[in-house]
């Protein structure tokens, strides 16, 4: 019997560890971290601005000339405990250059941070940009959470929020709509893998609790899902998952065809991408 529990968890360790499947993630991070570092030199970007206390909370912001302009709100991955926001400033261009203003969110990593305060956390980036809109430059109103990996677990969470809990003064549907890219919907599959959950300290109970598949959305905020055609059996289970939970909110789901679950990312960024015309598309309608 014990002998069959460990293969399983080898098993399941094989199937959550992305970078161990991904020979070049190495210089996958570094070329992410180079074009990152080029856009913030070329393009005006309002950079580590602070939404809280903690070292962790910050975010960049890629402003369009008009300030009508809608938002999509990026939430980088990493599983919870690696990356930056800035590693990502390369998925503005496009998007920008379409009249669409990003944001890029960081929040603290574990094992130093849990899981639920990294929601908090991502609570209150969105209702600091929420409630600052009109100085900052786009609509308030036509506000578009995305995010990849773990950014997409947290992109969930944002569309599951009880806004006017979190302040009175927000509106139940300030989120319009969500991408979630290859993202983890439920993590109790993570509570037994050491190479993970020695960072996360997730029990059952802690994890299930920031699970979205056992939370109900909040509005009827429509969801686009993407995941990469070359991703293991359990990433496109999890996505499978989110369209069970909420079948009334996830109505598209995208396979990347050729991509794993680093190089999906890249195919946001990418104005010529099937996955970049659908988010386009989806933030304009949302």
């Amino acid at each position: 019997m014990a002998s069959t529990a460990g293969s399983d968890v080898e098993r399941m360790e094989r199937e959550y560890n992305a970078r161990a499947s991904i020979p070049d993630h190495p210089q996958i991070f570094a070329r992410w971290a180079e074009q990152g570092a080029q856009v913030r030199r070329r393009r005006a970007g309002l950079i580590d601005m602070p939404y809280g206390s903690d070292d962790g909370e910050r975010l960049d912001l890629f402003p369009t000339v008009h300030r009508t302009s809608p938002l999509l709100v990026f939430i980088h991955g990493g599983y919870w405990r690696s990356l930056d926001k800035s590693d990502f400033s390369w998925i503005a261009p496009p998007f920008l250059d379409e009249g669409v203003a990003v944001a890029f969110l960081n929040y603290g990593l574990a094992p130093r941070v849990a899981v639920e305060e990294m929601v908090r956390q991502q609570l209150k980036a969105m209702a600091w940009l929420y409630t600052r809109a009109e100085e900052l430059g786009f609509d308030r109103n036509r506000i578009v959470a995305s995010g990849h990996s773990a950014g997409g677990h947290l992109t969930a969470m944002m569309m599951a929020a009880l806004w006017p809990e979190v302040d009175p003064d927000l509106p139940a549907d300030l989120v319009k709509g969500g991408i979630a890219i290859s993202g983890l919907y439920d993590l109790e599959p993570l509570v037994p893998l050491p190479f993970i959950n020695a960072d996360l300290r997730l029990d059952a109970a802690a994890a299930r609790k920031v699970s979205p598949v056992h939370l109900p959305p909040a509005t009827g905020a429509p969801l686009l899902t993407a995941v990469g055609a070359l991703e293991s059996s359990e990433f496109k289970r999890q996505t499978r998952l989110i369209h069970q939970a909420w079948p009334h909110n996830a109505q598209e789901e995208l396979e990347v065809a050729g991509a794993n679950h680093l190089t999906v990312c890249d195919q946001l960024g990418d104005p010529d991408s099937a996955l970049f015309r659908a988010a386009l598309d989806f933030i304009r309608a949302a």
